[in-house]
């Protein structure tokens, strides 16, 4: 029997036929593995930019021709899921952030040593020479708050420094390097104190019956507390506390962002500080300081407590807590480390070509969800690239929605809002016309064709002389058969025309002017994915592409809003 495997190896298997059962006395009962393609599953992604077969931060390890395939994670990390091994791996710690985090403190740092391993594609520095070995290359990894791993090889005197995420893990006995494992000191060990815990709790368990009872009355008055404690909270917040967001106090948050001292961004509603909670001082947080608090802004900061509390994607920030003190109120969100979509796209280097696409494709996932997978449906109404943030393995997540307005199922209208930044609203808001989560398609579209281009609508049309806009110009290159024109020197884009035609396409059906014409996000993820067939879109108007010096005479809310970030 041959067949291709859950994990992608052809195997050839046997299973010898018992017709006499005294002529085979050790004939095998169930199917044996004879032979794997590839021999060496772990090894077939060598030189390929990406996790590997077994994701990010994960080690990869393959018995011969590969009848096993294990995906391990290194001690102090866990995997990213539990019922998946696949996935990759996330550690467990605080990552090196060169920011007064804990590498700072070199007493704190600690290495577990894993021989026969490498991580093959997160290199950014190689030394060699006559005096490099192993304590000088753990020294420099030391001295080095980038490096989160250091890879010694003996042969030539390399010691290769390795940036998270960790890609191409392999284990084998033909890999001559060591890699050292840079952790905080306290993980990656045996954890003998949580195995002589988990122990003394197991004698105290089944030591006598009576500890046992006691322990069930401890537990009973306890969730009887509990429960009359909740009973006598408002009704008005009651929803909030069922979301698993926690509320601190404005001290907490106050020593938990130094004061609010490290400003990382400037929204509409706030200023955002980078912090660490002393109850978890493995990550950190976003902390949202919302400004002059007025009827209306108060209004939004109890629905999105209240109500994005619920709301969880892989393509969403996450609210973690909120403070609602007096006048101070502020929002605790995920830290995400790599910042905005905007610096990652329109910064001095092109982002590789695939991670663009795969980027967008989470934008769009993430849109959908809160378009038509939410329990109460949820139109951003603001989507640019300040407003989509990337967490440490480039996942896009979308940042505040909670700011956005909020429709009942039933409801086809919502009242006009001061939302929207110049050059990603949608015709609608000129109109004062109904708005619906096509606006939102609108923006995403305008943001698709900055992803395949790499530019910033809004800088596009200042820059050029006749104040063409990017979607006129996008447009003109997809009608004259000059796709290459939106992706000069990108090779990697070259050599894909035909998923880069199928996504200017799409965007191009996403502007158009009529919201009834433009897809749900749902047929766009699916038009993303080459899951349905796209067909051939009609010309956007041009009332819909003018540039921003054309439209500001329309519009009829603050522009001082609109170049802001809103982080987190």
């Amino acid at each position: 029997m041959a067949r291709i495997d859950y994990d992608g190896i052809f195997r050839l298997y046997k299973h010898l036929k018992n017709e006499d059962a005294t002529s085979c006395g050790n004939c095998p009962l169930s199917w044996t593995v004879v032979q794997g393609i590839p021999d060496d599953i772990c090894a077939a992604f060598a030189g390929y930019y990406g996790g590997g077969f077994c994701g990010p931060n994960s080690i990869c390890t393959s018995a011969n021709n590969s009848i096993a395939v294990f995906c391990q994670c290194p001690n102090g990390f866990s995997p990213m899921d539990q019922s998946n091994n696949w996935l990759g791996c996330k550690p467990n710690f605080a990552l090196p952030s060169c920011d007064s985090g804990w590498e700072a403190n070199k007493e704190l740092v600690n290495f577990i040593e894993l021989p026969n391993t490498d991580w093959q594609s997160s290199d950014y520095n190689l030394l060699q020479g006559p005096g490099m070995n192993k304590s000088r290359c753990i020294q420099e990894c030391v001295d080095d708050c980038l490096c989160a791993v250091a890879v010694y090889e003996d042969v030539g005197q390399m010691c290769r420094k390795k940036l998270y995420p960790l890609l191409n893990g392999r284990q084998s006995p033909e890999t001559t390097r060591i890699s050292f494992v840079k952790l905080p000191k306290g993980y990656g060990s045996d954890n003998k104190k949580g195995h002589s815990e988990t122990l003394v709790l197991a004698l105290l368990l089944g030591s006598s019956a009576f500890l046992n009872i006691l322990l069930f009355l401890a537990i009973f008055v306890a969730v009887y507390c509990l429960y009359h404690k909740k009973q006598k909270l408002p009704w008005n917040i009651d929803s909030t506390f069922t979301t698993n967001v926690r509320s601190y106090t404005y001290k907490e948050l106050e020593e938990a962002t130094r004061g609010f001292k490290q400003t990382v961004g400037n929204g509409a509603f706030g200023t955002v500080y980078k912090g660490v909670l002393p109850s978890d001082s493995k990550r950190f947080v976003a902390v949202k300081k919302l400004g002059k608090v007025i009827e209306e802004g108060e209004k939004e900061f109890k629905t999105e407590v209240s109500t994005i509390g619920q709301t969880h994607h892989k393509n969403l920030v996450r609210l973690l807590g909120y403070c609602d003190e007096g006048q101070h109120r502020l929002l605790v969100y995920e830290y995400m480390s790599n910042g905005s979509l905007a610096n990652f796209l329109f910064g001095i280097s092109r982002p590789h070509w695939n991670q663009r696409v795969q980027i967008a494709f989470g934008i769009a996932k993430g849109l959908m969800y809160l378009h038509e997978e939410c329990n109460t449906q949820i139109i951003h109404c603001d989507i640019k690239p300040q407003n989509i943030l990337l967490d440490e393995y480039f996942t896009p997540r979308i940042a505040d929605f909670g700011l956005a307005k909020l429709l009942l199922a039933e409801q086809t209208r919502a009242a006009r809002q001061e939302r929207g930044t110049v050059g990603y609203f949608a015709p609608e808001w000129l109109r004062k016309a109904s708005i619906s989560v096509k606006v939102d398609v609108y923006s995403f579209g305008v943001m698709l064709l900055e992803i395949i281009c790499c530019k910033s609508s809004v800088a596009f049309s200042l820059q050029d002389e006749e104040g063409e806009a990017l979607i006129d110009w996008a447009y003109n290159c997809y009608k004259d058969k000059k796709l290459d024109k939106l992706i000069e020197n990108d090779e990697e884009a070259s050599n894909d025309m035909k998923r880069l035609e199928r996504l200017v396409i799409v965007a191009i059906w996403c502007i158009q002017e009529d919201p009834s014409l433009r897809p749900s996000m749902k047929k766009v993820t699916q038009m993303l994915e080459g899951v349905i067939e796209v067909f051939v879109p009609p010309k956007p108007s041009l009332y819909t592409s003018s540039p921003p010096s054309k439209l500001s005479s329309f519009i009829e809310f603050p522009l001082s809003t609109v170049e802001s970030d809103h982080l987190g």
